[in-house]
């Protein structure tokens, strides 16, 4: 396994990741804008949204998704701020907030990932993911994991994703049982991995640098080349 990385990204914070027929979709933690780049790694588009701190992006019925964990941290807050963490649906064109759900265990969020019609996320209490059904924000699944600090989902067939941004380890767990099927370990020089997403074939890292600089090349996206 090695990692093609690109670093000084069009993100200030890339924090949030998924792959797309479009391209990338990026959300960024500092100004909290989804840019969708091309091939070339380019912004094509810009959609400002109302999240704050920013951590997890996915798409689904036809809008984004965006991990929301109030209060923002990396920039001077709005009048329209919250102070919960929730998870955003965002219509797809504009940014404007749809709904704002409170996350199922009150904390903070940082992956999110739609699979056939509902919603996978993160969740620390207890440390794992939920599998829920976005109508409601009923819970239907809940998977523990060994590792700290879920983050970014991408899902896999028959298992999902997860990374564990200080570990800079990812884990393919088994949506059934929540076993480990297959795990890749960054060398700890790696940039970390935050935002996770499949993107033309590949697995795909954002490194938001955040809270404090981890890595000296900043903020960065990595191709998992395997």
């Amino acid at each position: 396994m090695k990692l093609e990385t690109t670093v000084a990204p069009a993100a200030t914070m890339p924090n949030g990741l998924q792959g797309s027929e479009e391209g990338l979709y990026v959300i960024d933690q500092a100004t909290e804008e989804i840019r969708l780049l091309g091939d070339d790694m380019l912004p094509i588009r810009t959609i400002q949204t109302p999240t704050e701190n920013a951590s997890g992006l996915t798409i689904g019925d036809g809008c984004f998704w965006t991990g929301s964990n109030a209060p923002a941290q990396a920039r001077y807050r709005r009048s329209g701020d919250s102070s919960a963490s929730s998870i955003l649906k965002i219509e797809f064109d504009t940014g404007e907030l749809l709904t704002r759900y409170p996350t199922p265990d009150g904390g903070g969020i940082h992956g999110l990932e739609w699979v056939d019609g509902l919603l996978w996320i993160t969740c620390f209490r207890p440390r794992g993911m939920k599998l829920v059904d976005p109508s409601d924000f009923r819970v239907l699944k809940e998977l523990d994991v060994p590792h700290e600090r879920p983050h970014g989902l991408s899902w896999d067939g028959d298992g999902i994703w997860m990374s564990h941004t200080g570990l800079r380890l990812i884990v393919k767990y088994d949506v059934e049982t929540g076993d480990e099927m297959e795990r890749i370990q960054y060398a700890d020089d790696a940039p970390a991995p935050h935002g996770l997403t499949r993107w033309k074939g590949d697995l795909w890292s954002c490194d938001a640098n955040w809270p404090a600089p981890v890595h000296p090349d900043g903020p960065s996206f990595s191709r998992i080349v395997r």
